[in-house]
């Protein structure tokens, strides 16, 4: 499938919700819109277990990492509650990350996906507004050991980008911890609208959107 390059520089287009308040992370890349065929392997490995296609997916999530131009950072996977990850069988997050980690070797990431937990459970995020997503979403996660992440910078791994409410909220937990700065990596948005981001002084341009379960 052939990779999609969804960040437009200079677009300058931003959605209602980045124009009320710029998140917590420095700046999110994903490899291509939610649709076709990204669609339907991410389908296939999160919610009918197809583990087979994570090489793959893999190997578009690091083409992603890439484009950050990362030197040291701790790699942390968005977290499942415990009781969700029992009844997968695992976390789709952290089998992305560890293959495109593979696929990236030799690189100052080091995975740490213990760092972050899911402390509550929280509602299906599928029929919520991007407000009610946030709200559902506040005090879900915790830094097991924030002496780790202090003066750190974290790359957050996930499957994909909707709302951003799930990588706003652990942005924001793991800034509160101490890290120096917060990316974003995923495989996959769910729109093509282009919306903006901050990244320090400069906003940089990518295109994510809402409206699909998480």
């Amino acid at each position: 499938m052939e990779s999609e390059r969804f960040y437009t520089q200079g677009s300058g287009v931003k959605c209602a919700e980045c124009r009320l308040a710029a998140p917590a992370f420095a700046r999110a890349v994903a490899y291509g819109v939610y649709e076709d065929e990204l669609r339907e392997m991410v389908h296939l490995l999160k919610y009918e277990g197809v583990r087979s296609v994570v090489t793959s997916l893999g190997g578009m999530l690091a083409q992603s990492i890439a484009e950050l131009a990362l030197g040291e950072a701790l790699v942390v996977a968005v977290p499942l509650f415990p009781s969700k990850e029992r009844a997968r069988g695992y976390n789709q997050s952290v089998l992305l990350a560890d293959a495109a980690l593979k696929r990236l070797r030799p690189s100052g990431l080091v995975a740490a996906y213990g760092l972050l937990r899911r402390v509550r459970d929280t509602e299906s995020q599928f029929a919520l507004t991007p407000r009610m997503r946030r709200k559902n979403l506040r005090g879900a996660f915790a830094v097991a050991d924030p002496a780790r992440v202090a003066g750190r910078e974290v790359l957050l791994v996930d499957d994909i980008y909707t709302t951003g409410a799930t990588a706003r909220e652990c942005a924001r937990v793991l800034m509160a911890a101490g890290a120096a700065k917060v990316w974003v990596a995923t495989l996959a948005r769910a729109q093509k609208e282009q919306v903006s981001f901050w990244s320090g002084s400069v906003r940089d341009p990518v295109g994510f959107g809402e409206t699909l379960r998480e």
